[in-house]
């Protein structure tokens, strides 16, 4: 007789999304994860099984002669936790296979069956949050595995295979080892590559005009020249990017001697208002956010990297705090705009909410992730306060909250104020705005990607004018403007861009800027993704022999033949024939290629206009120069971007290394020479060259920052040549003491015990007794420095006019207002810094939520390796077996974000365990 099952197996991807759905389901439920996806295509030759070794097909994984036959296997790391599935599986009624609801979980979903194999029933539940009322809903209404999404989704796989293995070999034996081709990957880095050679086309071109500050009694308020005898004065927007040069007929171009004498003339006029006007505006909130923008906002103003944003939004997810994160749509549900009202009556007034409630059109082509937009998860749409959250979880929820909140709320009124301010035949323009009732402000403002850009929230009021009075002038300038070359995409703006030209899927942008950067092709320089010269290579390669890989209308087509096969209105196959095994397809491209490219020609970067070249060495970039019939080459150092590189820089580069060092001199105490050197890293100096054979390095010394390599004398390098300085043993365990300059400063050390210089310390001068002085002392903690003095105040924060202060820190220069520390970015130089850039920094850094301390359970920075420490599984045997970190989606590991605004460049998520073995499982709509 047979044992009747009465447990039911529910399938998910993460433990902690098993841990947080199993406080929903009774007890006959046992809930256990998948750890992502359980099988895949080979990664490597020591994953195809041995019958289909040897046969060229199977190191693409997919059989192209065969019907795009895709070989799938299971990895070594997953066979456990398949093996423990199978196990719980036998003990179960039914299998319900949980995982998200997207192409990427239903695919998880199909592969799952197809590995298990269960002789039970199988149901297929989704599920846009996970709460008690949505869970138990998706038990109710159970369904089947929609097999055309995974149709799609395996074709999407497919393709980015044969992409990726098709190309990339080509790009190893043309350009460089290690470099990859993508299908969205590579259209990507070419809209990089395209702005850097606009920013390098471009020519700077010089205008001035004057600005006013001008009184109404004793209101002062600014005033920007506008025209001069009826003309109007040239602006930036009146020269062409490239050439520099005027492109607007009729205005004035002001000179510096015009703009002067104007100044001079103006100083003696009167000043009176000729008109003035008042235009009322209304301002309506945003949608809820999508994948794209959530995205996009967690960049600007978090600072987070697309993938640390994903990353961090999967854990809210997974813990119930908030909806699913895949989503193009906009709409909310009917639950979600009551919870939005009712939270809004509560915290500012039934007058800030929306006559009506306010439900969104998804604009975007193909949205097609999920049915509603990203929101706290619930029907109580409870604060960061309530749910305890804090650290960059708490800062992306609270953004999420605010503004899915906001969307519901009453449009904030507004009056823009101008006025035409005459003096002796100039006209002046002040502008204005007025907040008449903030509405949606009170809740959000968006933030942009102009970092000049005025707060939308923000009064900037001008003083009563009315026609004819008289006015007061305090100041008069004359300034000079030098126009700018296009911004580099920063991660909010290149997502915005991708899904402008519906290149890839927004659910994608986070894996896509994570791979550019990881293989070498950007640069993230503050929060600028800058394209190296490897990224000109590759891209100018592309273009050269594949235009349509790298072409963002074929690309945007590709997604579109996507969708149509997701919706069963196209089929799969005669699309992947036409486009790998066409008359024009991938595959015969790809062996002309082989024959046609000439790897020198390809691994060069020409840049137009310069006096050499670039080439792309096993070492790195490196300038290439033709004098006199001989070739003479020089290493790039690292940093230089492509738009950025000079003429000067490049011949001063050859120059230096056909001239060879820079002696400085000789240093005294060993008679050997002491140079300077340009290295990939910058200019540093050593003591002397290696002897012949010898492994031993000369000493060597890298130049402050800041130092010009000119300026360099040989006292300077010989000091910089002494450290470490051994200033003597330690008088009581006779051990050798030591003064140097590490990451943090000057520093004194004696057998791994450490103590900073103070400010009055010279390192290079420090002596024995002072040092044992200092490591007497306790190490620095509460209560233990001195006050440290300002450097200057930056001015009056506009909340509460309490001063900004500006210290140099530790770590660099930082700005400090109440309780809140902001560090200065790269680039931004504490002569430069504004009250608004400091207002902005404070607002980020107080957002993202004090340090946590260690052991806290959100926001401390934990390190976790791949395999180890992960949570508990639904079934105790899959528990012991899930030692790896928390992961969504694909990967297998990751490492915690340690702060909202340093996270991006320091996290690397690797992909899951990408698997999966062809074990005669039949393809979805097929009877193979």
């Amino acid at each position: 007789m047979a044992v009747k099952k009465d447990k039911r197996l529910v399938v998910v991807e993460s433990p902690t999304k098993a841990k947080t759905i199993r406080n929903f389901l009774p007890s006959g439920y046992v809930v256990a994860a998948s750890m992502g996806h359980v099988r895949d295509l080979p990664e490597s030759a020591a994953e195809i099984p041995a019958k289909f070794k040897g046969q060229e097909w199977a190191r693409l994984g997919v059989n192209v002669d065969d019907g795009f036959d895709p070989l799938y296997v299971v990895p070594a790391g997953k066979r456990k936790i398949v093996a423990e599935l199978k196990a719980l599986l036998k003990d179960a009624g039914e299998l319900i296979v949980a995982t998200d609801e997207d192409r990427e979980g239903e695919s998880i979903g199909w592969h799952l069956v197809q590995v298990l194999d269960p002789k039970v029933p199988v149901s297929r539940i989704v599920f846009h949050e996970i709460t008690p009322e949505a869970i138990r809903e998706a038990i109710r209404k159970p369904r089947q595995i929609d097999e055309h999404l995974v149709r799609a989704q395996e074709t999407r796989r497919i393709l980015d295979r044969l992409v990726g293995y098709t190309v990339s070999p080509l790009l190893w034996k043309k350009i460089s080892s290690g470099l990859s081709a993508g299908r969205v990957q590579s259209v990507a880095v070419r809209l990089l590559v395209q702005r850097e050679r606009e920013r390098r086309a471009f020519r700077s071109a010089t205008y001035w005009d004057l600005k006013a500050t001008l009184l109404r009694g004793i209101t002062p308020f600014t005033a920007v020249l506008a025209t001069v005898g009826g003309k109007r004065v040239a602006s930036g927007r009146d020269f062409d990017e490239n050439t520099g040069r005027l492109k607007t007929a009729d205005v004035v171009l002001l000179g510096g001697d015009e703009a002067r004498a104007l100044q001079e003339r103006l100083r003696q006029s009167d000043w009176r208002v000729a008109e003035t006007d008042e235009k009322p505006s209304i301002r309506r909130p945003y949608p809820p956010f999508t994948t794209s923008t959530l995205q996009q906002e967690a960049n600007r103003k978090l600072r987070l990297s697309a993938r640390d944003t994903m990353r961090i939004a999967q854990r809210l997810y997974e813990e119930g705090y908030i909806t699913y994160m895949r989503t193009d749509s906009v709409h909310l549900s009917d639950q979600a705009m009551k919870a939005s009202r009712s939270r809004i009556a509560q915290l500012y007034g039934d007058n800030y909410l929306s006559p009506h409630p306010r439900q969104f059109t998804t604009k975007s082509k193909g949205a097609q992730e999920a049915h509603e937009a990203i929101r706290p998860a619930g029907t109580e749409m409870k604060t960061v306060e309530e749910l305890r959250l804090s650290g960059v979880e708490g800062a992306l929820y609270e953004l999420i909250w605010k503004r899915t909140v906001a969307s519901q709320m009453a449009d904030a009124r507004l009056t823009y104020l101008t006025a035409q301010i005459e003096a002796d035949g100039a006209t002046f323009r002040a502008s204005g705005k007025r907040i008449d009732f903030p509405g949606f402000f009170r809740a959000y403002v968006e933030g942009s990607d102009d970092p000049d850009a005025a707060l939308e929230d923000r009064d900037e009021p001008l003083p009563p004018l009315a026609r004819g009075d008289a006015l007061g002038l305090r100041t008069l300038e004359a300034l000079s403007h030098a126009t700018q070359p296009p911004a580099r995409y920063t991660e909010a703006s290149l997502v915005k861009q991708l899904e402008a030209e519906g290149i890839g899927r927004p659910s994608t942008y986070a894996s896509i800027i994570g791979t550019i950067i990881d293989r070498g092709y950007v640069d993230r320089v503050t929060n600028q993704l800058v394209p190296t010269f490897t990224a000109f290579a590759v891209t100018g390669l592309l273009e050269r022999n594949f235009p349509s890989l790298v072409d963002t209308r074929f690309t945007a087509r590709m997604e579109e033949e996507l969708d149509e096969i997701a919706e069963g209105s196209a089929e799969w196959l005669p699309y992947l024939q036409h486009f790998f095994l066409g008359e024009e397809g991938l595959n015969e491209t790809v062996k002309r290629g082989q024959e046609a490219i000439d790897p020198r020609e390809a691994s060069t970067v020409i840049l137009e206009g310069a006096p050499g070249r670039v080439r792309i060495g096993r070492f790195g970039p490196f300038v290439e120069m033709g004098a006199e019939g001989d070739t003479m080459t020089a290493s790039l150092p690292d940093g230089i971007a492509p738009a950025d590189l000079t003429d000067e820089q490049m011949e001063q580069l050859v120059r230096a290394k056909a001239e060879g060092p820079d002696v400085l001199g000789m240093d005294p105490a060993s008679g050997k020479p002491v140079m300077m050197l340009q290295g990939r890293f910058g200019p540093y100096v050593q003591l002397g060259e290696a002897p012949e054979g010898s492994k031993d390095k000369p000493k060597r010394a890298s130049l402050p920052k800041g130092l010009n390599p000119a300026d360099l004398s040989l006292d300077f390098a010989l000091k910089l040549l002494s450290l470490p300085r051994t200033l003597g043993l330690h008088p009581d365990t006779g051990k050798e003491i030591q003064a140097s300059v590490g990451r943090f400063g000057p520093f004194v050390v004696h057998e791994g015990d450490f103590r900073s210089l103070a400010k009055q310390d010279d390192v290079y001068t420090v002596d024995l007794a002072r040092a044992v002085e200092l490591l007497s002392q306790p190490k620095g903690g509460r209560g233990q420095r001195a006050a440290v003095e300002p450097l200057k105040t930056v001015g009056a924060h506009p909340k509460d006019g309490e001063p900004i202060l500006l210290f140099e820190g530790r770590y660099g220069p930082y700005v400090k207002h109440g309780g809140v520390n902001a560090s200065l970015p790269k680039g931004v130089g504490p002569d430069e810094l504004t009250v608004d850039q400091a207002v902005t920094l404070l607002a980020e850094r107080a957002a993202a939520g004090p340090p946590a301390k260690k052991g806290a359970r959100r926001g401390a920075p934990a390190r976790k390796t791949a395999g180890k420490a992960a949570t508990k599984t639904a079934a105790k045997p899959a528990a012991k077996s899930a030692k790896a970190a928390e992961t969504g989606r694909k990967t297998a590991a990751s490492k915690t974000v340690k702060s909202a605004r340093s996270a991006a460049a320091k996290s690397t998520a690797r992909t899951a365990a990408k698997t999966a073995g062809r074990t005669g499982a039949k393809k979805p709509g097929t009877g193979k």
